[in-house]
C-alpha cells in the first residue's frame, strides 16, 4: 500500500472517530444549549389546543415569469381555553409580501403596514384588551412569524397573505419554488438576550417522521404566453391539466399526503429556449419602474481555459446525518472526479470543528482524489454547524498563483449567523468566487442564494439523492465556461436611477441578465449592453421607445423593492445603522411591504375575550423530510468539543508521524 494512501486512511479513521455522534452522551442538564430548537412536548392541560394551525392553502398564478401567490392559513381552537398562536413559516427569498387579510366568521379585516415597533405595540394592546388580532413580521427575507391573539374555543380564523416574485430561469428552464417548512437553525453560543426580537431559532419541532395533523394544498395556474414544454415536479406527485399548450393547471395528486415537509418545486420550459431580451415598463402614480431582461449569447467553448483552484467546504454536522450527507458524498465524488489535470483542489470538513485535507491545495491527481473520497466516505454527521469558522479557514489558506479560485459550499444551511457569512464573503470577493450547493428537501435558501449573490457565483439546490449527478454536471458546465464577462449597461436618452444590481457579475451559463430600476420623463433613448465572450466583444442595443408601459407590469415595483431590500439588508438581515434603517422603512411603507422594520397588523374591534386570560402556544413545525433528530439534539447525542479535540490531536500526531516516516525513508533512499 502506498504511503500516501496509508496516511489518508489513518487521517480518515481519526476524523471518523472525532465526528462519531455516539462517542459520549450528555443530558440537557449537563449542557446548556442556548437558543436551540426543541421537540414539542404536549402541555399537561388537555384543554389547550397545542396544534391550532389546521390547514394551509396555496394558490399561485404565474404569467410568464412573474408569480402572484396567495397563502391562506386556517387556525382553529379545538380546545377549551382561549389561546394565542405563534407560527413560523417560510417564503421565497425573492418574494415581496404586500398584502394580508384576517377573516373571523363573516368579518374581514385588511391588515395595515406600519413600522415594526408600532405594529407590535398595537398588536399587544389588542391582545391585552381581549380583541382578536394578527401580526406578521419578517425575521429573514424568507422567514416570517405569524402571531394570532385571542383565538376563542370553537373559533376558526383565516389569514390570507399575498406576495409577488420573479421566477428566474437558468439554461432555458424556469423554476418556481414554494418553501413549506423552515428548517432548524444551529445558533452556537448565542446569548438569548442578544437574539433578535421574535427570533424563530428557539421554535419547537416535531420528531423525525412525524407530520402535522393539518392539511397542505397547493395549486399553480401557469400562463406562459407561448407553448409550455417539459413541465415537471420532482418533489410532489401532481396532476397537470392543459387548457391549451400555453396554459396549465397544476395540483397535488393526493392533498391528503402531507406536503408541508419539503419544498414544492415546479420546473417548466417555454419555447424559444429562453426568455426573450426586452424591456418592461410600468408608470406609477409617484414613480416609474422598469425591468430589463437581456438574453446572453449561447454558451461557447473557449480554446483555452485558465487553470482553476476548487475549495470544497462540506457540512458534516448533525442536521446532515443520513440522506443529506449521503447525497453530499455522491455530489462531492462527482465533482472531484471530473477535475482536470491542470486544476488543483482542497477539501474542508466542518461541523462545530473544522478540518482540512491539506494545508494547501493539491494537484487533481487520481491519488489525491481517492484520498478525498476516502475522507468523505468516513463521515457520519454530528455536532453543530459553524460555517463562518470554516470559511475563515478557507480564505486564510494560501491561494495558488495564476489560478482562479472557486469556493464551493455544500450544506443544508441550517445556521443562525448568515450575516457573518455574507460579510466574510464580500470581504474576499477579489480573491474568490463563491458557489453554494443546498442539500435537502427544505434547505435554507436565504443562505444558499445569499452566498451566491454576495460571492458573484451561482446557487444549486439538490432535493433528491438521484439529482446529485445531474447537478454536479451542471456546476461543471457553469464554472468551466463563463460566457459573458466585463458586462456594462449604459443608458442613452433614458433617464434612469436606483438601478439594481449596481454592478453586473460574470455569467457562467445561459442565464438572462436582469436589471431593475426607476425612470423619469419620457420613455425614449437606447439601452446598450456590452461585454466580452472569450476573445470577442459583445454588444446589444435596445430601443426604449419600442416598449410600452402597461398596468399588467405593476409587479415590477414590488420586484424592484425586493431586490433593493436584499442589498440593503445583507440578503435578509437587518442592518443597525440609522440611514439604512430609514431607507428600509421608507421602502416598506411606500410599497406596502413587510420588511425587517415594517410589519402587517390586523385588529378586530370587537372585544371577544373580556377576561383577558389566554395561553400562548408555539405552533410546532415538522422536521424537513430527510432531516434526522440530530438537527435538534445538539450534543445530546455526540461528544463535547473538548473531548473530540483528543481525536483531532490524534489525527494530527498520526498524520505527522506517517509524513515524517515517509520523509525519513525518502532521505535514506536518496
Amino acid at each position: 500500500m502506498k504511503r500516501k494512501n496509508r496516511f489518508c486512511i489513518c487521517l480518515a479513521i481519526c476524523i471518523f472517530l472525532a465526528s462519531c455522534p455516539v462517542a459520549w452522551a450528555h443530558t440537557e442538564e449537563e449542557k446548556d444549549v442556548t437558543l436551540a430548537p426543541y421537540f414539542l412536548i404536549e402541555g399537561a392541560d388537555p384543554g389547550v389546543d397545542h396544534l391550532p394551525l389546521k390547514g394551509t392553502e396555496v394558490r399561485t398564478n404565474i404569467n410568464g415569469t412573474i408569480a402572484d401567490t396567495y397563502v391562506t392559513q386556517t387556525y382553529a381552537n379545538e380546545g377549551e381555553h382561549p389561546i394565542n398562536a405563534s407560527y413560523v413559516f417560510p417564503a421565497s427569498t425573492k418574494a415581496s409580501v404586500h398584502g394580508m387579510k384576517m377573516e373571523i366568521g363573516n368579518q374581514v379585516v385588511t391588515a395595515v403596514i406600519k413600522e415594526k415597533e408600532e405594529a407590535k405595540q398595537e398588536y399587544e394592546e389588542a391582545k391585552s384588551e381581549g380583541k382578536s388580532a394578527s401580526l406578521l413580521e419578517e425575521i429573514r427575507s424568507n422567514v416570517f412569524t405569524m402571531d394570532v391573539a385571542n383565538i376563542m374555543p370553537g373559533d376558526t380564523i383565516r389569514i390570507e397573505l399575498h406576495y409577488t416574485e420573479l421566477v428566474e430561469s437558468s439554461e432555458g428552464v424556469c423554476e418556481f419554488v414554494f418553501p413549506t417548512v423552515v428548517g432548524p437553525r444551529y445558533a452556537g453560543e448565542v446569548d438569548p438576550e442578544d437574539a433578535e426580537d421574535g427570533d424563530w431559532v428557539e421554535s419547537p419541532y416535531l420528531e423525525e417522521g412525524v407530520s402535522l395533523d393539518s392539511s397542505y394544498d397547493i395549486m399553480v395556474n401557469l400562463s406562459a404566453g407561448v407553448p409550455i414544454t417539459d413541465l415537471s415536479c420532482k418533489t410532489h406527485e401532481v396532476n397537470v391539466e392543459y387548457a391549451k399548450n400555453s396554459e396549465a393547471k397544476v395540483t397535488l395528486s393526493n392533498p391528503q399526503d402531507f406536503a408541508g415537509d419539503r419544498d414544492f418545486i415546479l420546473r417548466y420550459q417555454m419555447t424559444g429556449e429562453e426568455v426573450n431580451s426586452g424591456l418592461m415598463l410600468y408608470e406609477g402614480e409617484e414613480e416609474n419602474y422598469f425591468l430589463l431582461t437581456m438574453q446572453p449569447p449561447k454558451r461557447y467553448e473557449p480554446e483555452e481555459l485558465l487553470p482553476r483552484e476548487y475549495i470544497f467546504v462540506l457540512d458534516v454536522s448533525g442536521s446532515m446525518s443520513g440522506y443529506p450527507l449521503d447525497t453530499a458524498k455522491e455530489l462531492m465524488r462527482r465533482m472531484v472526479s471530473n477535475l482536470r489535470e491542470q486544476d488543483c483542489f482542497n477539501l474542508f470538513l466542518f461541523s462545530d470543528i473544522v478540518s482540512e485535507m491539506s494545508l494547501e491545495s493539491v494537484a487533481a491527481t487520481e491519488e489525491n482524489m481517492d484520498c478525498a473520497a476516502e475522507l468523505i466516505d468516513m463521515q457520519d454527521g454530528g455536532g453543530g454547524t459553524e460555517l463562518a469558522e470554516a470559511l475563515k479557514r478557507v480564505v486564510a489558506t494560501p491561494k495558488q498563483p495564476d489560478m482562479a479560485r472557486n469556493v464551493v459550499v455544500i450544506t443544508d444551511g441550517y445556521i443562525y449567523d448568515e450575516e457573518e457569512v455574507f460579510d466574510l464573503i464580500r470581504g474576499h470577493l477579489g480573491e474568490s468566487s463563491f458557489f453554494s450547493f443546498g442539500i435537502g428537501s427544505s434547505v435554507n435558501r436565504s443562505l444558499m442564494e445569499g452566498i451566491a449573490d454576495a460571492g458573484m457565483g451561482e446557487a444549486f439546490i439538490v432535493t433528491e439523492e438521484e439529482e446529485a449527478e445531474e447537478t454536479a454536471d451542471r456546476f461543471r458546465t457553469y464554472i468551466e465556461a463563463p460566457i459573458l464577462t466585463d458586462i456594462q449597461v449604459s443608458f442613452d436618452g433614458f433617464d434612469v436611477y436606483d438601478t439594481e444590481p449596481s454592478a453586473i457579475p460574470t455569467l457562467f451559463a445561459q442565464k438572462p441578465i436582469l436589471v431593475f430600476g426607476k425612470w423619469r420623463g419620457e420613455a425614449t433613448g437606447n439601452i446598450q449592453i456590452t461585454g466580452k465572450t472569450g476573445s470577442n466583444d459583445y454588444t446589444q442595443t435596445i430601443d426604449v421607445s419600442l416598449s410600452e408601459s402597461s398596468e399588467n407590469h405593476q409587479a415590477i415595483r414590488y420586484l424592484w423593492a425586493r431586490k433593493r431590500l436584499n442589498m440593503l439588508t445583507a440578503y435578509g438581515h437587518a442592518r443597525d445603522d440609522e440611514k439604512t434603517k430609514e431607507e428600509i422603512i421608507a421602502i416598506g411603507l411606500a410599497h406596502n411591504m413587510v420588511t425587517p422594520y415594517t410589519s402587517f397588523v390586523a385588529v378586530l374591534d370587537t372585544i371577544r375575550n373580556p377576561e383577558g386570560e389566554s395561553t400562548d402556544v408555539d405552533q410546532p413545525s415538522p422536521l424537513p423530510r430527510g432531516v434526522s433528530n440530530l438537527a435538534i439534539g445538539g450534543y445530546q447525542t455526540g461528544a463535547e468539543p473538548g473531548e473530540r479535540w483528543i481525536f483531532w490531536m490524534a489525527a494530527v500526531v498520526m498524520g505527522t508521524g506517517v509524513w515524517y516516516g515517509k520523509r525519513r525513508k525518502d532521505n535514506e533512499t536518496d
